[in-house]
């Protein structure tokens, strides 16, 4: 079953980092994407907030250079997770994080 996701965009939340009761590395933030894309010969502004985690010791070096403002592309896989309050939310598990050169 195919389940990837490629998502371009700014850190708009602080990362979280926590690590869980069996000693995996976590990593949390939140990107916001916003983009024009063409749909059904019209274009369309596309926005979406999409939370991100980062597990595992491979992937948190880069995390530390992960600051509000920073855009990257995040590319990984998509689940859902249940607050304690029982609200459902996409969520996207990164498996790859590229920095974007500002161009500055």
């Amino acid at each position: 079953m195919a389940n990837r996701l490629a998502l371009s965009g700014i850190v708009c939340r602080a990362p979280l980092r926590k690590v869980s009761p069996s000693g995996i590395p976590h990593c949390q933030f939140v990107l916001e994407h916003r983009s024009v894309q063409e749909e059904a010969g019209f274009h369309r502004q596309a926005w979406c907030r999409m939370p991100v985690i980062v597990s595992g010791q491979e992937n948190q070096a880069i995390t530390h250079s992960i600051t509000v403002g920073t855009r990257i592309t995040v590319s990984g896989f998509i689940s859902s997770h249940q607050a304690q309050n029982g609200i459902t939310k996409l969520v996207l598990h990164a498996e790859q994080i590229d920095l974007i050169d500002s161009g500055d």
